[in-house]
């Protein structure tokens, strides 16, 4: 029997998951998306995975430049994850005007200045599963490492914190 998607949306909702920002510098502007599907692959070498819509401009372009950064988000950037998890967003320069960042010395790609983590990536390979492509991504250093922030994290269709609590939006 086929799962039905919104069951299975709905099922993996109640999976507790962190928060991430990918960049991308191409040269012209600066693309970002929130991913919550990230994993790590390997310790050595440093491996991460992440998930992107198959269709999504942040993945063609990353597929293009080959290099991006990944902030893992503090509860703070919980307005932050929301813009850019929207359709349509602008450059990730202008959703971050009131956010310090920085940019990671290898990909150029923005990071969070205040994230809990940020890893300057290459990419090693895309791999097409579905409606997504798999990101198999290559850490080359770690611009930003700040292990007594508070995760911000995704569950139930909303971010929360880390006692899972909602934010709420100004």
């Amino acid at each position: 029997m086929p799962v039905d998607a919104s069951e299975f949306a709905a099922a993996l909702g109640q999976y507790a998951a962190g928060v991430c920002l990918l960049t991308v510098r191409d040269g012209i502007d600066d693309v970002g998306t929130t991913v919550t599907s990230v994993m790590s692959v390997s310790a050595a070498p440093p491996l991460v995975a992440v998930g992107l819509s198959a269709g999504g401009y942040p993945a063609e372009v990353l597929a293009e430049v080959g290099r991006c950064g990944l902030t893992v988000l503090a509860a703070q950037h919980a307005i932050v994850a929301s813009r850019f998890s929207s359709a349509g967003r602008p450059s990730a320069r202008h959703l971050l005007e009131s956010v310090p960042w920085t940019r990671a010395p290898g990909s150029d790609a923005i990071v969070l200045s205040e994230g809990a983590a940020a890893l300057d990536c290459r990419l090693e390979r895309l791999i097409e599963t579905g409606d997504h492509v798999l990101a198999l991504l290559g850490v080359e250093d770690l611009p930003v490492l700040n292990p007594a922030a508070a995760p911000l994290l995704r569950l139930r269709g909303r971010y929360v914190d880390e006692s899972g609590r909602p934010f709420v939006r100004p």
